[in-house]
């Protein structure tokens, strides 16, 4: 897209870069935007900087069609529900690195307050139940149950499993 570009929406916009359609008038492969999950939300779908989804297959009886997400899972919707041609600006924004320590104190004080991040053992044990101690050590499980009362419910929450993923992991492409 450009300065000045005219944008077109609706059935009869042409297939081109930055024109709003339903995915009904959408080829397959098309690589879309802002993808709509349903019909007028304005959108819910691959709004990432950088981020597109991959219209992958339509179903014409059931009137729904599959796109592949950035996520790479498998998603179906309506085929009347809208989505903008083309990919999103401002890809690659995360490949270059922070370096210092104000440049991520000026990124998360427009967002939300979740930085710094301070480990719990490094912390008094009026702070946080992995606090204290003559060395930074957790001194108990770190599993917790999820019926554990807040402010104890630290660490790996009502987990099925911990330690190494070993062996070999089933992507959504081999599940289907």
């Amino acid at each position: 897209m450009y300065t000045g570009q005219f944008i077109y929406c609706g059935k009869k916009a042409t297939l081109d870069v930055g024109n709003v359609l339903p995915l009904r008038s959408v080829p397959e492969g098309t690589i879309v935007c802002n993808v709509e999950a349903h019909v007028g939300d304005r959108g819910s779908f691959a709004r990432g900087s950088g981020c597109f989804a991959v219209v992958v297959s339509h179903d014409e009886e059931k009137g729904t069609t599959r796109l592949r997400l950035p996520s790479g899972g498998k998603k179906t919707v309506p085929s009347d529900v809208r989505a903008q041609i083309g990919v999103v600006a401002g890809g690659g924004r995360t490949d270059k690195p922070l370096l210092k320590a104000g440049r991520a104190y000026h990124k998360y004080a427009v967002k939300r307050n979740c930085w710094p991040k301070i480990r719990g053992v490094a912390k008094n044990p009026v702070e946080h139940p992995h606090g204290g101690g003559n060395h930074q050590h957790i001194g108990m499980p770190s599993t917790v149950a999820k019926d554990r009362p807040s402010g104890r419910k630290v660490g790996l929450i009502g987990a099925r499993r911990t330690g190494r993923l070993r062996g070999v992991k089933k992507t959504a492409q081999d599940k289907d």
